[in-house]
């Protein structure tokens, strides 16, 4: 998919000295993109969150967006609790 504009992106993972960006579109992934941790003048990890803006389908821009990433795993984080506690009330029940 050749992509133009801005996106949010979140950093799936990296191997082996890759950023796998996960490109999305309305919430949902729309395209991955595979860049080389060297090309970055930034830390990238797991889980943070950028907006990126490409040019003809080449990437032109990143932009760091701590506050993104931090309310994402805050979000995530909750609801894990939340879920964790109704298997723990599951488990109660049935003892």
């Amino acid at each position: 998919m050749r992509l133009d504009g801005e996106y949010a992106a979140t950093v799936d993972r990296v191997v082996e000295g890759i950023a796998i960006f996960l490109i999305e579109g309305d919430e949902q992934p729309l395209d991955e993109r595979h860049v080389p941790v060297e090309e970055l003048s930034i830390d990238v990890s797991e889980g943070d969150r950028f907006r990126l803006e490409f040019d003809d389908g080449a990437l032109v821009g990143i932009e760091s967006r701590p506050e993104e990433a931090a309310d994402r795993r805050k979000r995530f984080r909750e609801r894990f609790e939340r879920l964790s506690r109704r298997l723990d009330d599951e488990d109660a029940d049935r003892r």
